[in-house]
């Protein structure tokens, strides 16, 4: 590279996002309470435990000053970074102990005992909360600097990579990668087509993030999409609460239908791990059916968790080289197409590659499960929060507006009971035993 080249390089490369953008601080506000959790600085994250009928008793669990401590801790962390970012952060910080409140109710609800056997968990309160707030009195003013989920959001996500180990995915060998990595790029081009072409949804980016989130794991795919394709954020709140909504149907139904069609653990295991969205869901609605189709259902969900950053960046490379390009456009850069990918996602790679095959050959698997505990007590928080957020930020009216005549509810029926048909055939291909030699 000559001096002139040299110069130019460094004079287009601009390494303020690094500090700047709301992506990046997600990645570095992980990467810190994950080195915090190896280093021992953190052991325990609080959480309300289990009760029935006196909600003090779920207080047991934990002291008042480790809930303090807690919200402290996240809320000096996320100031911080919003604060750096130049944003409102006096503002923020004002409304963050109200939302911190509204994220402790949700837990508080989520483990009450009758209503946890129904599976109406912290995350399904947290939403339901904001909703009501947000569809009655509307969302205070003084909480609009405050209701950042993207920023928590995507934060858990990079936590939620440490999780994704691959010593795990692999117990299935080529049998999981057939389920997950077969039937999600189908079904993902399917749903994008019929959305597109067929219901003609105006907005490409909807249909894109609605077709992740069904093709491959819910909130977590849907914000990935969204961010890839820079699609509204009324759009992203859309597909979420469209995806939470079937995903509690599905989570709960879809163990009695394998019952009732006498498909078994193996092959139920594999076809809720393929369809069920949530990861959280696949594991509840896995052990209805029992131990080994719970274990299938976690480890197919892992396999498709990882087409997470895969799609994110085809979507980022797509729609800067063909859905917004036009005619005479000069071709987009490379810097363009790193522009639009979003970096959490390679929070969330690292952060999987790093517990995969660092820590847990350094460190031992007792070790790093312990670390893991933390990690995941904060990617719960952290998704609460978010979700309070999400139903904070949802307006009944607004949605309607976006919802094109009931073509987004079509576009997601239509692609999920095709997703359930194809996975079904895959499970029972690899795993019914009728072709392959059963893995397990």
């Amino acid at each position: 590279m000559s001096d002139l080249e040299e110069k130019n390089f460094k004079r287009k490369v601009n390494w303020s996002p690094l500090w700047k953008t709301e992506d990046w601080w997600t990645v570095w506000l992980a990467v810190a309470l994950m080195l915090a959790a190896a280093a021992g600085l953190v052991k325990k994250i609080p959480a309300p435990g289990k009760w029935a009928t006196n909600p003090l008793l779920a207080l047991s669990s934990a002291s008042g000053w480790q809930f303090l401590l807690l919200a402290c801790g996240i809320g000096i962390l996320t100031f911080a970074a919003v604060a750096v970012m130049k944003e409102k952060a006096r503002d923020y910080i004002t409304g963050f102990p109200f939302l911190f409140g509204l994220a402790f109710l949700s837990f508080l609800l989520g483990n009450q005992s009758t209503l946890n056997k129904y599976q109406l968990d912290n995350v399904i309160w947290a939403l339901v909360i904001g909703l009501i707030i947000s569809n009655t009195v509307g969302r205070p003013k003084w909480l609009s600097e405050t209701t950042r989920t993207e920023l928590f959001i995507k934060t858990g996500l990079v936590l939620l990579g440490a999780e994704i180990l691959f010593n795990r995915i692999m117990v299935l060998g080529l049998y999981g990668l057939g389920v997950a990595w077969l039937v999600t790029p189908v079904v993902f081009t399917f749903m994008f087509l019929l959305g597109t072409k067929i219901l003609k949804i105006s907005s490409k980016s909807l249909v894109a993030t609605i077709s992740a989130a069904t093709s491959i794991c819910g909130v977590s795919a849907a914000i990935a999409a969204g961010s890839a394709t820079r699609a509204k954020k009324e759009e992203i709140s859309y597909a979420i609460s469209l995806s939470l909504i079937f995903t509690v149907i599905m989570m709960i139904g879809l163990p009695y239908l394998i019952r009732f069609a006498g498909l078994g653990q193996i092959v139920g295991g594999a076809l809720i791990g393929g369809t069920v969205d949530s990861t959280g869901a696949v594991v509840v609605s896995g052990s209805l059916l029992g131990e080994k189709a719970m274990e299938i259902a976690a480890i197919i969900k892992m396999i498709q968790n990882v087409l997470i950053g895969m799609v994110a960046f085809a979507l980022s490379f797509i729609w800067v080289t063909r859905v917004e390009r036009t005619a005479g456009d000069e071709k987009p850069s490379a810097m363009e197409i790193w522009n639009r990918f979003p970096k959490f996602i390679l929070g969330f790679v690292l952060a999987s590659a790093v517990f995969s095959f660092v820590l847990i050959p350094m460190l031992g698997n007792g070790a790093v499960g312990d670390i893991l505990k933390v990690t995941k007590g904060l990617r719960g928080w952290f998704f609460c929060l978010a979700f309070v957020s999400i139903g904070l930020e949802t307006n009944f009216k607004q949605l309607l507006k976006q919802g094109q005549g009931g073509k987004p509810i079509l576009l997601y029926l239509v692609g999920q009971s095709f997703n359930l048909v194809l996975t079904l055939l895959a499970a029972l291909l690899f795993f019914s035993g009728r072709f392959f030699p059963l893995p397990l």
